[in-house]
């Protein structure tokens, strides 16, 4: 099969429903990297992603009691393949997550770089599974929105409170800091703010620490997310870096991707980094990294249980495979290391 051959690129072109859900999910992580432009198109896009993720969890794709509360649910059905790309997404990012954690034995700091609303923290506390501190950053009105969520729903607050030690939490209407979990707003590109703010709420450099962006560092020129990323790498050192956005750009496919996202103002600084697998692995490696890997969401999605594919795959019928694995195939986790403490971070792996 031909990667972004012209059969299935022209279908895309016909297929309104899942042009908007490429613009949606790449706009995701906009808020927290993009200039006063860029912020005017997230807000109406900021939520879609999200709502995207409510929908496939409402018809059975995988669990998550929590989403409910910081998005309204779909007003349309969203198509198989977007919902089978996002189970791919959260259950690939998610399985690093938990590698990361089994080799710390929780005993780690987790970064999660533009969360939007992700509701991984009360995920983790779920399943035992919470770190020593878990800590979000994202553009200021987006945390000011999830905060209220928050102080207004005791399902989302109550967790908090559970886990918390300590003196009184610490609460304005852009952050939140309690004695595990911590939301933050800042500015990605400006890596001096962004530490400072982390350390003011008890961000521990000498701790075990993973970092996740999804669909961030696309929004971001080049030079901002090395800037970002070889700060994290000089930082800590005992850490990982996963990073979930768009690859193999430069095809026909990719380029319909991107004309879809300039329709809706959704500029992608950042697609140069975007040309292939190599070039994903080849960033990280540039700027601080020991290890990096990169694979695409069709391999993933090969890598996942196969049971639990073959339950999601019975929800819907699905049409066009083509198109789907055409999807897959432009999008990415890499994932990278250091570990001065040969705790085994380097093994990690699908």
């Amino acid at each position: 099969m031909r990667v972004g051959g012209g059969r299935a690129a022209g279908r895309w072109r016909q297929r309104p429903r899942l042009a908007r859900f490429m613009a949606a999910a790449a706009c995701e992580g906009l808020s927290s990297a993009g200039t006063d432009e860029a912020d005017e198109a997230v807000r109406g896009t900021c939520e879609d992603a999200s709502v995207c993720k409510r929908f496939a969890v409402s018809v059975g794709y995988w669990r998550d009691p929590y989403i409910q509360y910081f998005v309204r649910q779909a007003k349309e059905r969203k198509a198989p393949e977007i919902n089978r790309g996002y189970y791919a997404r959260v259950h690939g990012v998610s399985y690093l997550i938990k590698a990361f954690l089994k080799k710390t034995e929780c005993n780690c700091q987790i970064v999660n770089l533009g969360a939007g609303m992700d509701t991984l923290f009360w995920r983790l506390k779920d399943e035992n599974l919470l770190p020593r501190k878990y800590f979000e950053v994202d553009f200021p009105m987006i945390v000011a929105r999830k905060i209220h969520h928050i102080k207004s729903k005791p399902p989302l607050s109550k967790p908090i409170m559970e886990s918390h030690s300590g003196d009184s939490l610490l609460i304005d209407s852009h952050s939140l800091d309690s004695s595990r979990y911590s939301i933050q707003g800042a500015d990605l590109r400006f890596s001096s703010e962004l530490e400072e703010k982390l350390k003011k709420h008890n961000l521990d450099v000498h701790l075990p620490t993973l970092l996740v962006a999804e669909c961030v560092l696309v929004y971001m020129t080049p030079q901002q997310s090395a800037s970002l990323l070889k700060w994290a790498a000089s930082t800590f050192p005992v850490a990982m870096f996963i990073n979930y956005e768009q690859v193999n750009m430069t095809d026909r496919f990719g380029q319909i991707m991107i004309e879809n996202l300039q329709r809706r103002q959704c500029n992608l600084a950042g697609v140069e980094v975007c040309k292939s697998l190599g070039s994903q692995r080849e960033r990280l490696l540039l700027n601080g990294w020991e290890t990096a890997h990169a694979i695409d969401m069709m391999k993933v999605y090969s890598f996942l249980p196969q049971a639990d594919v073959k339950r999601i795959e019975g929800l819907e019928f699905l049409d066009e495979k083509e198109l789907f694995e055409q999807l897959m195939q432009h999008y990415c986790i890499c994932w990278a290391s250091k570990d001065s403490s040969n705790l085994g971070l380097a093994d990690i792996a699908f």
